[in-house]
């Protein structure tokens, strides 16, 4: 008989969480740089005017600092979630971690808009391999059973991290300079990268992909790229969401072919497609939401940039508390009743903050907000959690990229639909309805949901022949 004991390390080098203890340090790793890559989502769009001027840019052109980040981190994650599977773990968070931080530093240092946008598009296509790693390193640096409370760490510091840019880079732009805007996240990564080289067990090495892989990165990344502009210039101009159409051509040769094959058969055989319609809806929700309300209180109300920033505070401050309480109840009683449970929390929050008006005080949405918070944060780790514990076990860092993409997705398709709805109506409701409408189909969808989990190494035991 041969057993595979719960400390040892499983396919793809990844450390697994065994009765003798669980590296916490490691969850505490995923969460820190989750929230670093999810910042930089966000953070640097509060200093684009700084930018222009210090490097003698237009504003259109500043504006591919925030661009170079976005596209790779989203173009690249399919294809690196499939490279990822086959090569060492440790290796892989290091150079990211590693690679991350440098890019920071090579873009607060530069001296014109060309080295900035090359920083930046290096440092995205880094942040896509650690927004892949991050769940599946939380997942295995514990034991089963606690699961829910290790995947609640970076589910929940991540999107903290999308919300609090715009906060951080303000006080940075304020009291600092722009240039402190991309050093903010050194002091995270370093740490991180010293723990992640203690803690983590050697395993195998980097391999550059091969002709097969990079011709499925091309194709992925033209279709995903084409996408990502399209929902961006939208936002001024709503016609130019037709020019999303052109970037089907590309997505559907890769799922046609032996790239695309692969990641759809392993979503169908879980039966977690439905899972990451869930997890597409409930990003679209929340994003589309936190944009209207914000620009709703700062353009209709008056309501000053300081108070604006504090109300809209209140949906991460309550998701934050929320989350590690999701995590906990998710490994009592399961993730999908508590993942169903706070999905329709949020729908319910975001329904009652369609009716948004002139009247209503700064208080009167900052508590609707926390509502929602609160749901959020008792559904993104036992989601997450549900997600990942249903992935093979050498297929778990492409599931990652792909429940990544659909959040990524998510967050941008948020922004896009609700100036567009909000456009042809007149109305700030009409956004907020379409959020809200999104937040109401994660429910059923995430009830529906198969997430049939497969037996992993740690857990399974091969009989006599």
């Amino acid at each position: 008989m041969t057993h595979h004991s719960p400390g040892k390390e499983q396919s793809g080098g990844i450390p697994v969480g065994s009765d003798e203890g669980d590296r916490w340090l490691l969850v505490a790793v995923s969460g820190a740089l989750a929230f670093v890559a999810m910042l930089d989502m966000n953070i640097v769009n509060v200093a684009l005017a700084d930018i222009a001027d210090g490097l003698h840019v237009s504003a259109a052109t500043a504006q591919w600092a925030v661009l170079a980040y976005q596209l790779p981190v989203v173009a690249l994650l399919l294809p690196v979630g499939r490279w990822l599977d086959g090569v060492g773990t440790r290796p892989a968070v290091l150079t990211a971690t590693a690679g991350f931080a440098l890019c920071s530093a090579l873009s607060a240092v530069a001296p014109w808009a060309a080295w900035l946008v090359a920083a930046r598009f290096a440092q995205g296509a880094f942040g896509a391999v650690l927004f892949v790693l991050m769940p599946v390193l939380a997942l295995h640096s514990v034991r089963p059973e606690l699961r829910g409370r290790a995947m609640s760490v970076p589910a929940t510091l991540g999107p903290l991290g999308a919300v609090t840019g715009p906060a951080v880079g303000g006080l940075l732009l304020d009291h600092l300079g722009w240039r402190w805007v991309f050093l903010v996240k050194i002091p995270f990564c370093v740490p991180a990268l010293i723990v992640a080289r203690r803690a983590m067990p050697k395993d195998g090495r980097l391999r550059a992909p091969d002709r097969r892989s990079v011709a499925d990165a091309l194709l992925v990344t033209t279709g995903v790229a084409v996408l990502l502009l399209a929902l961006t210039l939208a936002s001024d101009a709503t016609p130019w969401l037709l020019l999303a159409l052109t970037a089907v051509p590309p997505l559907w040769w890769w799922l046609r072919g032996p790239g695309g094959r692969p990641v759809t058969g392993v979503l169908r055989s879980t039966g977690l497609l439905w899972t990451h319609g869930a997890v597409l809806t409930s990003a679209i929700g929340f994003a589309a939401m936190h944009y209207v309300v914000a620009l709703h209180l700062r353009r209709d109300d008056g309501v000053s940039a300081t108070t604006t920033g504090l109300t809209v505070l209140a949906f991460p401050l309550a998701m934050g508390l929320a989350g590690p309480l999701g995590g906990r109840l998710a490994d009592r009683y399961g993730a999908r009743p508590v993942a169903v449970a706070g999905a329709v929390l949020t729908a319910a929050a975001l329904l009652v903050v369609i009716p948004l008006h002139g009247g209503w005080t700064p208080v009167d949405v900052a508590w609707r907000l926390a509502l929602g918070g609160i749901g959020m944060g008792l559904n993104g780790g036992p989601t997450q959690a549900l997600v990942m514990s249903a992935a093979p076990p050498d297929r778990t860092a492409t599931v990652g990229s792909t429940v990544q993409l659909a959040r990524s997705l998510g967050f941008t398709l948020g922004p896009a639909l609700a100036t567009a709805a909000w456009a042809l109506t007149g109305a700030a409701r009409a956004g907020l309805a379409l959020a809200a409408t999104a937040a109401c189909l994660a429910v059923p969808l995430l009830a529906r949901s198969g997430g049939r989990p497969v037996p992993r190494p740690e857990q399974t035991v091969t009989a006599h022949h």
